[in-house]
């Protein structure tokens, strides 16, 4: 898109913004035969479960889906495994309402528990994830058995002036209607390690969500939501056992934000992978695997 037509379309916004991000009040269509959904607060959102044992539940990251842990699930023999997507993501609803905050997702993924009959789960997330899994902490801990973050996204520090932009009124309206699906794109690329090893399933899965109606409406309230001022004075509360998996040349969620959080959260462990950038469980499958697999059964030394 040329300049001049970037600037023309940015106005056409400033006067019709609600004409270029609306919600969605249906249900998104497309979705795998086969997929599972559950109703909280008024949200249909797909969840997918398989095994028993030990209930764990995996909650993906910002502008992801519960396919982010197809390399994990299959790991996770002995336990009872429950992947979701998030409200505004994958093919859960994009209605509007205050479901897009961590504190929000948490309390739609306890409501998921719940209607699961899981009384408590080790709580596993990526990036964005883990401030949602975070949140979840702080609130229930006592649904809370283990706590595993993957290169987690929970710290002012971390969001991009485009995310402190968007949180203007109308400003923000604009700035996702003209580049949220190249931020998208330019995030995935930025995430790992070697930009060509960037799995084109997994391309063509963000693009595809980003064409579903309301996914950018969803996703600047899910940004707008990223106030993590509060929520980051109580990380030195968490109970749970924490395990901080990391990629070393991580890009997005950078080591010293990994230091951090393990320095808040009295007895984490830290386990940092060379060569990884800000998707170890895609990267580093096998070692990562066993690291999960290692904490979530008390073996890990």
């Amino acid at each position: 898109m040329s300049s001049l037509a970037a600037k023309m379309l940015a106005l056409s916004c400033l006067g019709a913004t609600p004409a270029c991000l609306t919600f969605h009040e249906g249900h998104p269509v497309g979705a795998p035969e086969g997929s599972r959904f559950v109703e909280v607060e008024g949200v249909r959102m797909r969840i997918a479960e398989s095994g028993s044992g030990p209930a764990v539940i995996l909650i993906h990251g910002f502008a992801s889906s519960l396919e982010t842990w197809d390399l994990v699930v299959p790991a996770l023999e002995g336990y009872r495994v429950v992947t979701l997507d998030l409200a505004g993501f994958g093919y859960s609803d994009r209605k509007e309402g205050h479901y897009y905050t961590p504190e929000g997702e948490a309390r739609l993924v306890l409501g998921i528990m719940e209607q699961l009959g899981i009384e408590s789960a080790a709580i596993v997330a990526h990036s964005w994830g883990c401030s949602v899994a975070l949140a979840l902490a702080l609130a229930a801990p006592e649904k809370v058995d283990r706590l595993v973050l993957y290169d987690a996204w929970v710290y002012t520090e971390q969001l991009p002036s485009f995310f402190h932009w968007a949180r203007l009124p109308v400003v923000g309206e604009v700035l996702f209607a003209l580049f949220y699906d190249q931020l998208a794109d330019e995030r995935l690329s930025l995430g790992f390690y070697k930009p060509e090893d960037v799995p084109e399933a997994l391309v063509e899965k963000v693009d595809e969500a980003l064409r579903r109606p309301g996914t950018f409406a969803a996703a600047l309230e899910a940004s707008r939501g990223q106030e993590f001022e509060r929520l980051e004075k109580k990380y030195s509360k968490v109970q749970a056992p924490l395990l901080l998996l990391w990629g070393r040349e991580d890009r997005v969620s950078t080591v010293p934000v990994a230091e951090r959080l393990s320095s808040e959260v009295r007895g984490s462990r830290l386990v940092i992978y060379p060569r990884t950038g800000h998707f170890p469980m895609l990267e580093r499958a096998e070692a990562s695997n066993r690291d999960l697999l290692a904490f979530l059964s008390g073996a890990m030394p």
